[in-house]
């Protein structure tokens, strides 16, 4: 898998799931993400299956959290697992229609195990601190996230407090791929969001050309 750049994660979107998805969709982004901890599977599935319409024949690639059975269920492209979930060969052995499966890594040892089990690609983080997981790992910092994506065996997304703010110094400290949560899912205006974000990642990118 190639570098993609922005990775959406939407948890609680103020402009609803669909919306938001819709929005990354005409936006361009490479991939979106479902993320609805604690919620009734049965509600996972009715927003998996809305987002999926959305994300059908584009270029946005459709990823859902934790679940690779919903997942499954739900046609999306793949599942994203962390350190406690299915394991990713259980997941390429157990459900073979899931072309994608990501796995998030919080420290070194982490992202050194990851290359055993080859997943598609790897979450670094949480860069800053976050209020979006219940228990939320220790901040890595940029020193920590940037040792971690070079030592990475694929591609790696910086994640964790990330906003257009902090996004340069993510993007100088050697990020290529990033993602957010609250930067859009907090907004009313998704795309106008996205678009600033992505605004933000070309001047970085410009100057540094």
């Amino acid at each position: 898998m190639k570098d993609f750049g922005f990775y959406l994660v939407m948890t609680n979107p103020v402009a609803g799931y669909a919306k938001t998805a819709e929005a990354a969709v005409e936006a361009g982004v490479g991939f979106v993400q479902l993320r609805m901890k604690h919620a009734d599977r049965d509600a996972v599935l009715r927003e998996a299956r809305e987002v999926r319409r959305v994300t059908a024949g584009s270029a946005t690639r459709f990823i859902l959290n934790d679940d690779p059975e919903l997942a499954a269920l739900a046609g999306a492209d793949g599942v994203h697992v962390g350190q406690d979930d299915m394991p990713v060969p259980e997941v390429r052995r157990r459900f073979p229609e899931l072309r994608i499966v990501g796995l998030s890594t919080h420290n070194p040892a982490q992202v050194a195990a990851a290359a055993a089990v080859h997943p598609d690609y790897i979450g670094v983080g949480p860069v800053y601190a976050t209020p979006t997981k219940d228990i939320p790992d220790p901040t890595l910092g940029l020193g920590t996230m940037a040792a971690m994506i070079a030592a990475a065996p694929c591609p790696a997304v910086a994640i964790g407090g990330i906003d257009a703010t902090r996004l340069p110094d993510v993007l100088r400290a050697g990020a290529r791929n990033w993602a957010v949560v609250r930067a859009v899912c907090g907004s009313a205006n998704p795309l106008a969001a996205i678009r600033a974000l992505l605004d933000v990642e070309a001047g970085v990118r410009n100057s540094n050309a």
